[in-house]
């Protein structure tokens, strides 16, 4: 068993709301200095800098999950985690199909890089990337499912791209694994504020748009880096656990364990 430290909701240059140092090798090293050993790159609805970001990290102390952060159609954000290339590819495909084919306007949204493991650039998104998809929350949840993934609802807290904003509540027939909650806000103010959250682990994540967003304050204990394990230490199985585990300069008196 191991004990991971986790930043689950990265972005790369390739989301337009990223900032121009967010490149494979300036991630890796920030990352590592950062005490993580474990991160998820979550750009949104995209998924071409995730090999480059595997790629930079290859022979250092750092697991990347391949990601997405899906935009359904509802305005909901959710991190959609997965174990290979290949099973994110497949979720590309369909996110592509359900994208509008809206272009991107670069002064207005941001440029969308698509670079190497050395953040060279190689070229850019055309189509806009911070748009709804034709998914459904349901839809999106059954597909990343069914392919092996980890379906997490991203800031559900937040006004901008929340679930419970949006839908007002956390949808009971989904078999949710976690709830993320943002940097913004402390879990006990958010299960006071939003009692259902209660009844899931949360993530608390810095959505790293930038360098300096890092949280990393996911903690797990596991065998490996994979969905699976995740979901085992979510639920406190054969003696794995999650936890949040902050800085001490944050929420000093937290200490919120599954698993126990």
């Amino acid at each position: 068993m191991k004990i991971y430290q986790a930043e689950l909701h990265v972005h790369t240059v390739l989301s337009p709301c990223a900032g121009v140092e967010m490149i494979p090798p300036l991630i890796v090293q920030q990352a590592l200095q950062s005490g993580l050993n474990l991160i998820a790159i979550t750009d949104h609805n995209a998924s071409e800098n995730v090999p480059a970001v595997i790629a930079a990290a290859k022979g250092e102390d750092l697991a990347v999950l391949p990601g997405m952060e899906l935009q359904t159609e509802e305005e909901v954000h959710s991190l959609c985690l997965f174990d290979t290339l290949e099973q994110l590819n497949a979720l590309q495909k369909v996110v592509d199909d359900a994208l509008p084919d809206t272009p991107n306007n670069v002064e207005f949204f941001g440029e969308q890089y698509i670079v190497d493991e050395t953040g060279t650039f190689i070229r850019r998104k055309d189509e806009l990337l911070i748009n709804n998809t034709r998914l459904s929350l349901e839809e999106a949840f059954r597909i990343v499912t069914d392919l092996g993934g980890l379906f997490i609802p991203a800031h559900v807290n937040r006004q901008a791209f929340g679930l419970i904003y949006h839908l007002g509540f956390v949808p009971p027939d989904l078999d949710l694994q976690a709830i993320e909650i943002s940097r913004q806000i402390t879990p006990e103010k958010a299960i006071t504020t939003y009692p259902q959250l209660i009844n899931y682990p949360l993530i608390q994540s810095g959505d790293v748009h930038y360098l300096a967003d890092f949280l990393g304050v996911n903690q797990f204990l596991m065998e490996e880096p994979s969905i699976a394990e995740i979901k085992k230490a979510f639920r406190g199985q054969d003696g794995r656990w999650f936890r949040l585990h902050p800085p001490l300069d944050n929420f000093s008196s937290l200490n919120i364990t599954f698993g126990y």
